[in-house]
């Protein structure tokens, strides 16, 4: 493959920097591809496998590595050279990216220059191989993963794929039983029967399924509130999503939250919550 027709992948939520980046590469003559926050990042480079990712140390208040720490558990995408941008020029940060993931890193503010050079460099380094001891690293590695990959929930059951693919397009729509059976066209009892025949699940716990997987990385990776998430996944209350949460995951979601979250609840993000609450509290009568 000629340097022409590779893909490069640009991970980074400063519009700015990104259509730089994508624009420079372009008149290059490379295949440039962009993604403006980590999970979109890991999703676009699971679909398109590119040569080299470019990735903002820090997308959101999320760490970049762990775009780099979900990939490199796929063999398909554990290869992929990374380019890091920081504007963190300390030795402890550089050397964290040089000794932690053998990866190289480039300072912020960068020119276009800089970073072609970079690029040229980069791509004739032998790639990452599988059976590297920091590969080991990665596979034990307590960094959190995202997880977006629907694949990996559904059972590739070729005969309720139909099934699978309404489940997976519109379970974020508080879809029930009888909306999976209309759209495939059988009775609810029929496709209840069939789905926990061939999968042992039934066709609300497949969605149910489906929910929690989505919750989790909203949970770990971003400050929304309770209520936030459960009206983005579907749930008419976040009571009926808590209660659903701690049934699947033996945790009510504040706590799973507080044990896995990578970053802190800001200060100003916690204030609201307790005023809020102090604000339901009901007012205790005078005797």
């Amino acid at each position: 493959m000629q340097e022409s027709a590779k893909k490069i992948l640009i991970i980074a939520d400063d519009t700015i920097t990104r259509n730089l980046f994508l624009d420079s590469l372009n008149a290059e003559g490379f295949h440039a591809l962009v993604s403006e926050n980590c999970i979109s990042g890991v999703q676009t480079a699971q679909m398109y496998s590119p040569d080299l990712i470019i990735c903002d140390l820090v997308i959101s208040d999320i760490d970049g590595y762990i775009v780099l720490n979900t990939l490199r558990r796929a063999p398909i995408t554990a290869n992929i050279p990374f380019i890091f941008l920081t504007t963190n020029n300390s030795l402890t940060a550089i050397r964290q990216t040089i000794d932690l993931v053998k990866d190289d890193y480039l300072l912020k503010p960068a020119t276009v220059d800089q970073l072609l050079r970079l690029i040229a460099i980069r791509l004739e380094k032998p790639a990452f191989l599988a059976q590297d001891n920091n590969y080991k690293f990665y596979q034990t590695s307590e960094l959190p993963v995202i997880s977006v990959n629907s694949a990996s929930i559904f059972p590739p059951t070729p005969h309720l794929k139909e099934v699978f693919d309404y489940i997976e397009s519109h379970y974020h729509e508080g879809i029930t039983l009888s909306d999976v059976a209309e759209a495939v066209g059988y009775s609810s009892a029929y496709l209840t029967t069939q789905v926990a025949k061939q999968t042992g699940y039934t066709v609300n716990g497949w969605i149910v399924k489906r929910r929690m997987a989505a919750a989790e990385p909203l949970l770990k990776n971003t400050n929304q509130t309770i209520e936030e998430i459960a009206t983005q996944l579907g749930y008419q209350n976040s009571c009926h999503f808590s209660r659903q949460f701690r049934q699947y995951h033996d945790l009510s979601p504040t706590g799973w939250r507080k044990k896995y979250q990578f970053f802190p609840v800001p200060q100003t993000t916690r204030l609201q919550f307790l005023q809020r609450r102090k604000l339901a509290d009901p007012v205790p009568s005078s005797s």
